[in-house]
This record gives C-alpha cells, sequence and structure tokens, in this order.
C-alpha cells in the first residue's frame, strides 16, 4: 500500500511540475518565428518588402511601444522610422563586388492581421556582380526564427527559407542588353524557382505543435478518459480534419476571427476535456465534441502564418507542408502518451486517482491560460 501511495504521489508531483512549467508560457504557444521579405532587383539597387508580426517587432525593439500598453499603434511606428531603420534594415546585409549597399527606410505600417510591413532600398555601387544578402537579424530574432527571403531579378524568382547558420542568399544582377540579346524572349527569361520551402514549413508544423503547450495538454486529456481504440481513433480523426479545414480557411484569407477569441476559447476548451474526465462515462461518442474543439485550434494553428504576409504563389505549399507537419508532430506525441496512458491504466494506484489528478491539472492549466489570455488580449 505505501508502494502504491508513493508511486502516485511522485506521478501527481511529476505532472503538476509540468503542467506548472506550461502556464507560463501559455502567452508564446502560438508563436512560430516567421517572417518574409522580397528583394527585386532594380539596377544597382535592390528594393525590398518585410513582413513580420508585431509582438516580435515589439520585443526586438521595445522603444516602438512607447505607451507599453503591450501593442502597436500607427502613430509609434510613424515615430520609430528612424528605430526600425537601424533595428530590421540595418539588420539586412546587402553587398556586391565587396562593397557594402547603404540601406534606406521607404516605408512601414500596420497590416490587419497583427503584422508590421516594412519597405526599404538598398542603393549599391554600380556593378555586375551578383548581390549577396545576408539576415543578420536572426541573431536578434528567436531562436529558429525562419524568413521566408523570395528573390526577384526582372522575370526570375527564386524562394529560400532561411534561418540559423543559414542566412545568406545570392541575387542575380540584371542582365545588360548585350547579355540578354535580341533572340531571347520574355517566355526564355520567366522562371520561378522554388527553394527548400516546403521542407522547411513542414518543420515548422511539428515544432509548432511540440511547442504548442496548450495542444498538448489538450490531447492529454483526451486520451485519459477510458475508451477502446477505436473510439480514440475516432476522437483524434475528428480533431485532425477539424483543425485541418479551419487552418485552410483562415491561411486562403476565406475567413479567421480575431485571435482575441480564439486563444481564450483554445484554453477553455482545455478546461471543458479536464473536468469532463470526471464525469465522461462512455468515450465513444467524444468525437462530436472534439470536432467544434478542433475548428478553433486550426484557427489557433493559423495565427502563426497570417501574422505575415505570404507570398502569393507560397500560400499552396505552405498550408499543405505546415498541416502535415503538424499532424506528423501531433502522431509522435500521441506515440508517446497514449502507450504510457494505457500501461498507467493498468495500475490499480492510477485509476480512478491518478486519472482524476491529472485531469484536475488539466483542467486548472485550461483555467489558468484563459483568465491570463483574457487579461493580456
Amino acid at each position: 500500500m505505501r508502494k502504491r501511495t508513493a508511486a502516485l504521489s511522485t506521478f501527481v508531483t511529476l505532472v503538476t511540475l509540468v503542467l506548472a512549467l506550461l502556464c507560463p508560457r501559455s502567452a508564446a504557444a502560438h508563436t512560430i518565428g516567421l517572417s518574409t521579405g522580397e528583394y527585386t532587383v532594380r539596377g544597382s539597387s535592390v528594393v525590398g518588402t518585410l513582413a513580420f508580426a508585431r509582438g516580435e517587432i515589439a520585443s526586438l525593439a521595445p522603444g516602438i511601444d512607447t505607451n507599453h500598453d503591450g501593442h502597436l499603434a500607427p502613430s509609434e511606428i510613424a515615430s520609430a522610422r528612424s528605430l526600425l531603420a537601424s533595428k530590421l534594415l540595418g539588420r539586412i546585409r546587402i553587398s556586391t563586388g565587396g562593397a557594402a549597399c547603404s540601406a534606406k527606410l521607404t516605408d512601414a505600417g500596420l497590416t490587419e492581421e497583427d503584422g508590421l510591413l516594412v519597405s526599404g532600398r538598398w542603393d549599391c555601387a554600380a556593378s555586375n556582380a551578383p548581390f549577396e544578402l545576408e539576415i543578420a537579424l536572426l541573431d536578434d530574432l528567436a531562436r529558429g526564427h525562419r524568413h521566408i527571403a523570395r528573390t526577384v531579378t526582372g522575370a526570375s524568382t527564386h524562394d529560400e527559407v532561411l534561418f540559423g547558420d543559414q542566412r545568406t542568399v545570392t541575387i542575380t544582377p540584371e542582365p545588360t542588353a548585350a547579355a540578354v540579346g535580341p533572340s531571347t524572349s520574355h517566355a526564355d527569361a520567366d522562371t520561378t524557382e522554388s527553394g527548400s520551402g516546403g521542407w522547411a514549413f513542414f518543420r515548422m508544423g511539428i515544432e509548432h505543435i511540440l511547442t504548442g503547450y496548450d495542444h498538448l495538454v489538450f490531447i492529454l486529456g483526451l486520451v485519459l478518459a477510458r475508451a477502446r481504440l477505436r473510439s480514440l481513433l475516432a476522437v483524434v480523426t475528428a480533431f485532425t480534419v477539424a483543425h485541418s479545414m479551419t487552418l485552410a480557411l483562415a491561411v486562403l484569407g476565406v475567413w479567421a476571427p480575431s485571435s482575441r477569441i480564439v486563444e481564450p476559447a483554445i484554453a477553455l476548451s482545455i478546461a471543458y476535456v479536464g473536468i469532463e474526465n470526471f464525469f465522461v462515462k462512455d468515450a465513444s461518442k467524444r468525437w462530436r465534441i472534439t470536432f467544434p474543439f478542433g475548428l478553433i485550434h486550426g484557427f489557433g494553428f493559423a495565427g502563426a502564418l497570417q501574422e505575415i504576409a505570404l507570398p502569393r504563389s507560397s500560400v499552396s505549399t505552405a498550408l499543405v507542408s505546415f498541416n502535415l507537419g503538424v499532424e506528423a508532430g501531433q502522431l509522435a506525441a500521441l506515440a508517446l502518451l497514449l502507450p504510457l496512458v494505457l500501461f498507467l491504466r493498468g495500475k490499480s494506484w492510477f485509476e480512478p486517482r491518478g486519472v482524476r489528478v491529472v485531469s484536475g491539472a488539466v483542467a486548472l492549466a485550461g483555467g489558468v491560460w484563459f483568465v491570463e489570455r483574457v487579461v493580456s488580449g
């Protein structure tokens, strides 16, 4: 009896510590660290348009948020042009022929989906040498941040996902009239290359679910209820189909509710599942409630991609690859959680007491996240 009590106490302590560590990180649960930049060659200059999530810019340059309310206003952006020029454009280096190009901020403004759009111009010494683009800004952003760089020379475009130590890309200069020649047609010059975008978005999807602590706690709450394997698979399938639908709706720009509604709703879904575990007798029909919850979570997944202005041609690749990554990460989490829960169910000290304790911790985490998100929203 003492061994069972000790085992239960150890398990409860472990779960409590894990959930306690998760709660303070809830505010960053859906931050994926993603930005875009389109860099177009114009003679001896490069014109760039960049998109970032407002939250990352506020963290990168705290002085922008002058009233310290946690939100960026158009007036604050207008008065912070010099700060944006040094903190953003100054950390994006372009050179040609070994000579650095001078950066100049031309415009900055807020987008509808909690993003910041910045335009700049890098003027270089006249040279026929390729332009070398380096995103040194990656050192200043969160670890794992991805920058989707689209380079444009005439009718030729090239997409590359830069992150970590992979932060440079070469941009070909505009061909001279002699190099193009009279026989070169527009169709011949029109080429579009795709870099490592699909794989990068797939990896981001995996990272997003595995660091999305609220989603993991929600999945834990789902598998705690006693049910047959077939019923659990139905629950997971309903959740997957639902969040895939709303992820597509949001990323494609069809419709998406505000994150100030979605994030608290996700927290409430977690609290609900934890509380329901105390009363559910038959989990075979639980997929009926996980489907609408999956719709809500899908909008949460989409928030990571909505904050930046993805190039139109990259949306389909990003959507499919990111969603596949989310599913892969979700399956990996289930592959660890489900066998553990099934094993513990065979222990007399775990059921029903252990299930109730863990379910209570899940409900508590959801409640804490709900309050935090309503207050900070």
